[in-house]
């Protein structure tokens, strides 16, 4: 990608008073993206998708749409249009008004705008709904209309706050592959605003990790979940062990650590900046965990059976293990698992995995 963006973000930053709400914040969005902020309740991301919309003025910085700087561009100018959570859909208004609400000044020949509204029904799957109220509407087809309505007006940008918060998980779930296929039909960016992982991860190109008004990786969802960078991003996306340990040495591109609950392990050195005596955290996910019944040969750790969580195709276990703070987490389909599902809580098992498995985490 290239390093500006059709979306770019530079030193931006904002303040309520004392209230620092975003840091000085420098990335870039690119054209036909979707483009997910991810965080829990006050990391910013909010305040940011204000901004760009125009609702909210930097404190500080520049935001730049398609090359064209939007300091002083009024939210009803700016080439971006919002969906919210609450929808905001007209009661007293049917579908198709709902939808043509946005085009009242464009003062379009009634054809046109009929021609138009026809399209966006078909494009939100509402085709044959133009004449019921709001409240003859599911939450789902609530959320298509506020989606048609906005992609009517044909913007450059479409803003998301939240927008499937509302609706129940089924339902939500059915949303997202909605969402994503509408996304991939016109083509537009999307800049996504959510607090749920699993969602951004679903349904995004990309993904900023936000924590404390700053960002703190911008990746792939795959990136983010397989190479996250920090421990704090590792432990916000999914579910993570994590094992302290040090540096012993590194000899012929391989790292001798002494982690903390394991002993010395070996592994491909993965990080240029790691020296000897460095303190450091690695991180394994649960589903790149072996569980054994007896000591396997190799790097191993040894602990009790805790707590074990039957899902369907998958049971999740707990294992307490000396010298980690917390139990270790271990998922793995019940159809690999043999003998071990026999076992009761408190028996002795035994962890293992390949070295690519561990990560090592930036900062010591």
């Amino acid at each position: 990608m290239s390093s500006d963006g059709f979306i770019s973000i530079r030193n931006v930053g904002k303040s309520f008073g004392s209230f620092r709400a975003i840091e000085s914040i420098s990335m870039d969005i690119q054209q036909g993206e979707f483009f997910s902020l991810l965080g829990a309740s006050g990391c910013g991301k909010t305040t940011l998708l204000r901004m760009l919309a125009g609702f909210e003025t930097p404190s500080q910085g520049e935001i730049f749409i398609d090359g064209q700087p939007m300091s002083d561009v009024p939210p009803f100018e700016r080439p971006v249009n919002m969906v919210f959570q609450n929808y905001a859909i007209f009661p007293h208004l049917n579908v198709r008004d709902n939808i043509a609400y946005g085009l009242r000044k464009q003062r379009l020949p009634k054809a046109k705008r009929n021609a138009m509204v026809d399209e966006m029904l078909d494009l939100v799957q509402l085709a044959g709904y133009g004449d019921r109220k709001a409240d003859e509407l599911s939450g789902g087809q609530r959320q298509r209309v506020a989606l048609a309505r906005a992609l009517i007006l044909k913007p450059k940008v479409l803003l998301l706050d939240e927008p499937l918060g509302a609706l129940d998980k089924q339902l939500r779930e059915q949303m997202q592959l909605e969402l994503r296929r509408l996304q991939r039909s016109v083509g537009i960016t999307f800049v996504f605003v959510t607090h749920d992982q699993e969602e951004a991860l679903t349904l995004s190109d990309r993904i900023a990790v936000m924590q404390g008004g700053d960002v703190l990786q911008v990746d792939t969802p795959n990136a983010l979940y397989e190479q996250p960078r920090t421990r704090d991003v590792a432990s916000f996306i999914g579910t993570m062990n994590f094992l302290d340990g040090r540096v012993l040495s590194r000899v012929n591109g391989h790292t001798k650590l002494d982690i903390d609950a394991v002993g010395e392990i070996d592994i491909p050195t993965p990080h240029p900046a790691i020296v000897e005596g460095d303190r450091l955290s690695l991180a394994i996910r649960p589903e790149k965990i072996v569980l054994h019944r007896a000591a396997p040969d190799g790097p191993a750790m040894q602990g009790n059976l805790e707590m074990t969580s039957y899902l369907g195709e998958r049971s999740h276990f707990h294992i307490r293990v000396p010298g980690c703070v917390e139990p270790m987490a271990v998922s793995a389909q019940n159809a690999d698992l043999g003998e071990i599902r026999a076992l009761e809580e408190g028996a002795p098992v035994w962890l293992s995995w390949h070295d690519d498995a561990l990560i090592v985490l930036d900062g010591k």
